[in-house]
């Protein structure tokens, strides 16, 4: 019997996702010559019921005919209980060669997942196609966020699970207005202070349904994305949406207007502190590594091999988003 070891799915630089509706063929090449790592056409909620064929098709003709870079490309296809989803995913995938990615909107089930593996599975046997599409699933109702380890682990395809708080929200019937933002209703009192007076501290009411999400991709191997802050008028919220979820561990965060990519790339990219950080402790493992010790005092901090982990994992990271600069 072996240890269990999860080998992390195929690597892509996400700090940033836009979001394009396919339905608004104005912004194709606004969003081509954006920083954003990877572009979704949306088919789906940004697209009228009545646009549905209509989008379906420019997002075909755009990811033929825009010079995209070397960004990821992804489509947001409709949910498998519509009467778009089959169209959507057979057809893009059939006519893309361009095509990165699938977003699948609200899964709910490792079969959900497994369902749209076999269905690229055969195009892709049909088209003889040489680079495989991957998958990013959207976990944005109260049955996702319930079977997220079940579908972090449903098929080697998935590459990554975003937190879609707009869909979570009206499926947990809180009734917020704004999605991404925090509620002032969900807070406590402290008792009261000499002369009666109260603090009043507001809390995070999607902590569990975060943690869980990134949670579950580290445990997989998948690339952890936050959703959507849809008041893209408030650049302080936003960005401490994303801290937010980078405290947590998660590697990104959606984009639903070209302003917010900046500062999504930024929260998601190590800061010089980290990079100096990370230099200094490898070199001083090695140095005590020839003298035979794993362990070292940093200022007063215990330094030990988990720390050379982080350390690595910091380089690596950087290494990356180098390499989507060249």
């Amino acid at each position: 019997m072996t240890a269990t070891r999860i080998s992390p799915r195929r690597e892509r630089l996400q700090r940033s996702e836009l979001a394009v509706p396919a339905s608004s063929p104005r912004f194709f090449e606004k969003a081509a010559r954006c920083d954003a790592d990877v572009i979704f056409l949306d088919l789906e909620d940004a697209v009228a019921v009545r646009m549905k064929d209509e989008a379906r098709r420019a997002a075909i003709d755009a990811l033929n005919q825009v010079d995209w870079g070397h960004r990821t490309m992804a489509v947001r296809v409709n949910g498998l209980d519509t009467a778009w989803a089959l169209a959507d995913i057979v057809e893009i995938a059939r006519h893309c060669p361009r095509l990165d990615m699938i977003l699948l909107p609200k899964a709910g089930s490792a079969f959900d997942v497994q369902f749209v593996d076999h269905l690229l599975t055969l195009v892709e046997r049909e088209q003889r196609r040489e680079q495989r599409i991957g998958l990013e699933a959207l976990i944005e109702t109260a049955q996702g966020v319930a079977h997220a380890e079940e579908i972090a682990a449903a098929s080697d395809r998935l590459e990554a699970m975003i937190f879609g708080i707009g869909d979570y929200t009206v499926d947990m019937r809180t009734f917020d207005p704004v999605f991404g933002t925090p509620s002032e209703r969900y807070a406590v009192l402290t008792t009261a202070q000499p002369g009666g007076a109260r603090e009043r501290h507001w809390n995070d009411q999607w902590h569990f349904a975060m943690a869980r999400v990134v949670n579950a991709c580290r445990a997989w191997g998948l690339r952890a994305i936050d959703g959507p802050f849809t008041d893209f008028g408030d650049a302080d919220g936003y960005r401490a949406s994303a801290e937010r979820a980078a405290a947590l561990g998660y590697d990104g965060k959606w984009a639903i207007h070209p302003s917010q990519i900046a500062m999504a790339n930024k929260v998601f990219s190590p800061n010089a502190q980290q990079v100096g950080w990370a230099d200094r402790v490898l070199a001083a493992l090695d140095a005590a590594a020839e003298r035979g010790a794993g362990a070292l005092n940093d200022n007063g901090v215990l330094v030990d091999l988990a720390h050379g982990k982080q350390a690595q994992q910091i380089r690596r990271r950087v290494a990356l988003i180098e390499s989507r600069g060249r």
